[in-house]
């Protein structure tokens, strides 16, 4: 069967790895030493990973975070959550149809004493927030441990190829996520009293202030902190559609780690919902990785994300529709269309406004939900607790390093290892790299036709500032009291020396050079450009588009080339007339066919909407019960089992919550159910101390 791996991309190298075979269903594959089971079964082309116990149902994978288990497969006669299990020279893999069957019980057991560890700071979750607060605890000399669950540190900047956004001095702003990642992971690693544990999960936090942590998914340890930190992140919202459980809708993270992180091509033509910064960001990765991206969807009137994310999409020839919503995914055992329709003011469909898309794969991309339950379960346990990044409050990463740090000082004064104070301007510049996208100004280009300007076309209030810092002459300036400033040019045409550093480092790439020296009529622009070389080479015959996408012409490329500080980002030159050079905001990397709605929409058949993926309960069944007059959530789980399930009733809380709106019940009326903050599945032997040959 056919590999379907990158093999080049602008931004990640490539690592070669050594091969190794498994067999599915009694046929061999090849997959590469170290991945997940999913993604070897993704590479393979193998999308649907079993069938649902309830319906019959195909099921695959959704989150790749282990929060689900959509992706279960039985590896040898053990059911296992493919996104978390590595791969195994040798492995027998068959899909997981209806219910798993338990391994028989060992006859004999060798139990271990519970292993108990006592440290001053626990931290749950190595992401952004985590990272930085250690760092923090780790110059101090304060024994902590980091507990992670996947194999590396990082969260989810180990997914992102972009630049970042926000302070260069405070947040690493211009760098790379995935290079962000490796700085902190390696800061940590430097300090002495700083424990990591890595494949690693948080279970429970117990009254007896007490935590349980399953170490590398086989020992079971209680960690007694004096002082736990919660830095989990977030988990992704769902949203409930026809056709919402079938393999090929995917959550936007589960994306982004088989793109990005395990470098599989997961689909070749994709359809995005939601137009905040994950969606947006999520259509350019996926271009990236050579991807056709046929569109995307937003309720709203206006894209959430920050706009230069929203204007990079659209100027690479991805459309973009506000006010729209997915009607439903469609498709025999996977996806193959999806249909949308645009909304009324109250967000209902418009009666004649469908349209179906050909494609393999939905990407939601519909918000965050803070994972917060050790924190709040901490709080109810009388424990010392804190909490950072999304956990705390859902923003960008580049908020989540700094709450973390300023999590880091406060434990260290709570614990009497320092006296230094937290600096009154650390606040206000958390609150700033915290703030939602904000004023949006018309776009201005300087009546200037001589020398050399720079074009912003970043004209939202966001907050970065790394082309003040890029430029080496300081003639680009942001309010460094408020980094969500416009940034200005203050040289007059012949100040710049033309170092392109602004163009390339611009994390936005929102930022343009117009050259008049050699030809007043046809200057040269200089655009930044992240994608193989393969797609535009020189004297190529490329579109231009301005900042919304409207092309202005075709033009051919005079030049290619990076710069000493491009850091993977190449610079496209063209000439083109001298009243349009200031509008080029891009090029369009792919064309229209893919792009265009399918003569006829897709009318979906199904009997109901699923509202609980791991349970397939549908909306009918819940609305049914709140006719009747139940108003208990709980009391709808043990007649539907909605929310009994893996995630443990995170995901369709909030949409049973929505059909007691639709059905006009009172929120004060509504019980809601009890949290459950175990969603992974562990052999009991485990906790038993059970060795690890025996408990499989």
């Amino acid at each position: 069967m056919a590999q379907y791996r990158i093999e080049k991309h602008p931004i990640l190298s490539i690592p070669e790895r050594k091969i190794i075979e498994f067999s599915w269903q009694d046929q061999h594959f090849s997959a590469q030493e170290g991945e997940t089971i999913a993604a070897a079964l993704m590479a393979n082309g193998i999308h649907i990973f079993g069938h649902h116990h309830k319906d019959g149902n195909p099921l695959g994978i959704f989150c790749a975070n282990g929060q689900c288990s959509q992706c279960m497969v039985i590896a040898n006669g053990r059911p296992v959550k493919s996104c978390m299990e590595t791969i195994e020279p040798g492995m027998r893999v068959q899909p997981n149809d209806g219910l798993p069957v338990l391994p028989p019980a060992s006859e004999h057991t060798d139990f271990r004493a519970l292993q108990e560890k006592t440290v001053e700071v626990l931290i749950i979750g190595g992401g952004p927030a985590g990272l930085s607060a250690a760092i923090e605890l780790g110059k101090l000399g304060i024994q902590t441990l980091l507990v992670e669950d996947k194999h590396r540190l990082g969260g989810k900047l180990v997914l992102q190829t972009h630049r970042f956004f926000g302070s260069m001095k405070n947040v690493y702003a211009g760098t790379r996520g995935i290079d962000i990642a490796t700085r902190l992971e390696k800061e940590v690693r430097q300090y002495p009293s700083v424990e990591v544990w890595t494949r690693s999960t948080v279970l429970a936090v117990f009254s007896d202030q007490k935590v349980g942590v399953l170490r590398n998914g086989q020992e079971y340890t209680l960690v007694c902190p004096q002082v736990l930190l919660v830095t989990s992140g977030a988990r992704e919202k769902f949203l409930a559609f026809p056709g919402n459980t079938l393999p090929g809708v995917y959550g936007a993270g589960a994306f982004q780690t088989l793109v990005n992180r395990d470098l599989v091509r997961p689909a070749e033509k994709l359809f995005i919902v939601g137009g905040g910064n994950v969606g947006l960001i999520a259509g350019y990765h996926a271009l990236q990785a050579g991807i056709g991206v046929v569109g995307l969807i937003e309720a709203m009137p206006e894209c959430g994300g920050y706009k230069v994310h929203k204007d990079k999409l659209i100027r690479m020839g991805v459309p973009i529709y506000t006010a729209h919503t997915i009607l439903s995914a469609n498709g025999n055992g996977r996806v193959e269309s999806v249909t949308i329709a645009q909304v009324d003011a109250d967000f209902k469909p418009i009666p004649g406004t469908e349209k179906s898309f050909a494609c393999d794969a939905v990407l939601i991309a519909v918000g965050l939900d803070p994972v917060n339950e050790f924190y709040t379960k901490a709080i109810d346990f009388g424990m010392s607790a804190y909490v950072a990044g999304d956990a705390e409050e859902i923003a960008e990463a580049s908020s989540a390093i700094f709450t973390g740090k300023i999590r880091g000082l406060e434990i260290a004064r709570a614990l009497g290892k320092t006296e230094t104070e937290i600096p009154t301007s650390w606040q206000k510049t958390s609150q700033i790299l915290k703030s939602r996208p904000g004023q949006i100004f018309l776009e201005q280009h300087p009546d200037l036709h001589e020398g050399v300007i720079p074009i912003f076309h970043c004209n939202q209030e966001i907050p970065c500032n790394p082309c003040s810092g890029l430029c080496p002459n300081g003639l680009i300036i942001v309010d460094q009291n408020d980094i969500r400033q416009i940034p200005a040019f203050i040289g007059n045409n012949y100040s710049c020396q033309v170092c392109e550093r602004c163009v390339a480092g611009c994390p936005g790439l929102a930022i343009t050079l117009v050259d008049y020296r050699g030809n007043a009529d046809l200057p040269l622009v200089s655009i930044p450009y992240e994608f193989s070389r393969e797609i535009v080479t020189a004297k190529d015959i490329v579109t231009a588009l301005d900042t919304e996408g409207n092309p202005l012409g075709n033009f051919e490329v005079v030049d290619f080339h990076t710069i000493p500080s491009s850091d993977r980002t190449l610079i496209v030159v063209i000439e083109a007339p001298a009243d349009l050079a200031p509008s080029i905001a891009g090029i369009r990397i792919q064309e229209n066919p893919i792009t265009q709605p399918m003569t006829q929409y897709v009318h979906h058949v199904a009997d109901d909407t699923i509202v609980c993926r791991c349970e397939h309960v549908t909306a009918g069944e819940i609305r049914a019960l709140i006719r009747q007059g139940y108003r208990d959530i709980n009391e709808i789980k043990t007649v539907t089992r909605a929310g009994m399930g893996a995630c443990g009733g995170k995901t369709c809380a909030s949409l049973i919550h929505r059909l007691f709106r639709e059905e006009n019940v009172p929120v004060n009326e509504i019980t809601n159910p009890s949290k459950r903050p175990l969603f992974m599945e562990v052999p009991l032997g485990v906790f038993a101390g059970e060795s690890k040959e025996e408990s499989h």
